[in-house]
């Protein structure tokens, strides 16, 4: 494989040569490409509080075989999935997903100890952490958590997200790389409500109070969402809200492609949103008609969504992480074909004449934008993609299935 990798790589050095394109330069930049990866992929979303059905505006589907059931499982099964992976690579940590040692640890209650375990694992894996509170699933979760007009449940939640905030410092001291921390809520109404003013003032003064303190070793996001599965008909933390909360107070909003209307283009939300906040915070995952956190795919929408962000020139103030949860096939092989898609997503853009193709539509030369676009799609992308997984040791093509089908049959089908 190797030779002809080699050879297919030579010729389309050459190809992309031809239109001003460096590609030793593009697989450098690649290689500084980093994933934040989601651990909620290995157990569809479970964690280690409880074995309890999913609440509070989520689901997952599928009953795949395999799941992970504890800590090392769900650890070995990252771990695999991040060596068929090329490059390095960052992990996703819900709150839920601390090492509880058996006991019960309330939400209100978790601590830097109980994540202690997870950052000497980042450590002496190369694989620097960030983090998410955790508002649903719990019996105060109900339909609203930071917004909620009960004050000792919305005290509860804003302790609950100041102590996760206190665990993303701790993680991101002791890798010596800000932790991006994540704060979405599912607070919204299934039927006809009309306290929406009420519901989104709570919000707003909870958040206040939960910000407050300023961090060193973390970053702040906040992410909204279109609705929850059973909150249908309002949301409280909705897009126009966490856009003008974040802009007025210097916060990241997290763009989430599954959570806007089905015929809204994510990808154009980046240039829009970067003029007015100082980074921006991506969960990509793949919408079928709503948010079903199907797994990425090289789709056009998240082609166009990488592009946008290399055209921008906003590489440095975007973070890169995966949201998907199926458990309807090899959760594995879930990881890997998403990952891989997505850094083939931001090779693709990486490899554009973008500056050929912005003079030309400068000039008002639009067939000619439209012709370098369309010729672009068939230049020999995949061959420098070939030769990046070389470089990194990890499989070419689809050399990784035989990985992933060995893995199932000498670990995840003896669960």
């Amino acid at each position: 494989m190797k030779e002809s990798t080699s050879k297919a790589y030579a010729i389309a050095k050459e190809r992309y040569a031809e239109y001003g394109i460096d590609t030793e330069k593009v697989i450098a930049q690649l290689q500084e490409f980093h994933l934040s990866m989601h651990c909620w992929q290995a157990d569809d979303v479970a964690g280690f509080e409880s074995t309890g059905d999913l609440t509070g505006g989520i689901q997952a589907t599928g009953n795949y075989p395999g799941k992970a059931r504890n800590i090392d499982e769900l650890r070995a099964d990252i771990l695999k999935a991040k060596t068929l992976i090329p490059g390095t690579h960052r992990l996703n940590l819900h709150e839920i997903y601390g090492d509880f040692q058996g006991k019960k640890v309330d939400r209100d209650e978790c601590g830097v100890e109980h994540f202690q375990s997870w950052i000497d694992w980042g450590l002496e894996n190369n694989t620097k952490l960030d983090f998410n509170s955790t508002s649903f699933s719990h019996p105060k979760s109900g339909n609203l958590t930071l917004s909620n007009p009960d004050k000792s449940i919305r005290q509860f939640w804003i302790e609950h997200t100041k102590r996760c905030r206190d665990i993303a410092d701790a993680m991101g001291k002791a890798q010596g790389d800000p932790c991006i921390m994540n704060v979405w809520v599912h607070d919204g109404c299934k039927d006809v409500s009309v306290n929406h003013a009420l519901y989104r003032r709570l919000l707003k003064e909870s958040l206040d109070e939960i910000f407050a303190e300023k961090k060193e070793h973390m970053k702040d996001c906040i992410e909204g969402k279109v609705f929850g599965i059973g909150l249908e008909s309002f949301t409280v933390g909705s897009h126009d809200f966490y856009t003008a909360y974040a802009a007025q107070n210097g916060k990241i909003p997290t763009i989430d492609t599954g959570h806007y209307h089905p015929t809204e283009i994510p990808a154009d939300k980046v240039s829009a949103l970067l003029q007015f906040v100082p980074e921006l915070m991506l969960h990509v995952s793949r919408p079928i008609r709503w948010d079903s956190d199907h797994v990425t795919i090289m789709d056009d929408n998240t082609l166009e969504l990488f592009s946008e962000i290399v055209r921008a020139d906003a590489l440095d103030r975007v973070h890169y992480g995966l949201d998907y949860f199926d458990g309807a096939i090899n959760r594995i092989g879930a990881y890997v074909v998403g990952s891989r898609a997505a850094q083939k997503c931001m090779l693709r853009a990486l490899l554009e004449p973008k500056e050929l193709i912005s003079k030309y539509e400068l000039e008002d030369r639009h067939f000619e934008v439209l012709a370098l676009i369309e010729e672009c799609k068939a230049l020999p992308w995949s061959a420098v993609y070939d030769e990046f997984c070389e470089r990194n040791n990890v499989p070419v093509g689809t050399a990784f299935i035989d990985e992933i089908q060995k893995y199932e049959k000498e670990v995840t089908s003896r669960r």
